[in-house]
């Protein structure tokens, strides 16, 4: 982790750097490191939102697809991979029956929304993301929409 301080005094091309593995849209980063200084951590997170909001479906489905998928662990030493292994360190893909039901549901919800379950993993125990959890719950949630 990084102080504020610290980000906002970083050269444009280290900021952005930095923030790339948060998400796989240049113009976002872009558009974060060009608004410094952050008087607060309050106020970069509000912008970092707010940026957001500008999103199209391309966008979107760029930042999705630069995710795995849970239960997948991201090879390489690249700074999202290394990101994607620590938080989802608490999915143990040696267990072949909550490898299947994460495959399963991931599946499921790919198949009816187009795009990939993202769910942040950090801190959370597996059974969270398996059988009625995560996947097959935002399913449900989703489809009685």
């Amino acid at each position: 982790m990084i102080a504020l301080s610290q980000f906002n005094g970083l050269s444009k091309d280290e900021a952005v750097g930095l923030l790339a593995p948060c998400v796989a849209i240049p113009a976002w980063g872009e558009t974060l490191v060009n608004l410094r200084p952050f008087a607060s951590r309050h106020a970069l997170l509000q912008t970092a939102r707010e940026a957001m909001d500008y999103w199209g479906e391309d966008e979107l489905n760029a930042a999705l697809s630069a995710h795995p998928r849970i239960g997948e662990k991201p090879t390489g030493g690249q700074a999202h991979a290394a990101l994607s292994r620590q938080e989802q360190s608490a999915v143990d893909s040696e267990n072949e029956r909550l490898a299947q039901a994460l495959q399963e549901g991931n599946a499921r919800y790919e198949a009816r929304f187009g795009r990939v379950f993202l769910i942040r993993a950090k801190g959370a125990a597996a059974k969270r993301f398996t059988g009625a959890d995560a996947p097959t719950a935002a399913y449900r949630r989703r489809r009685s929409d």
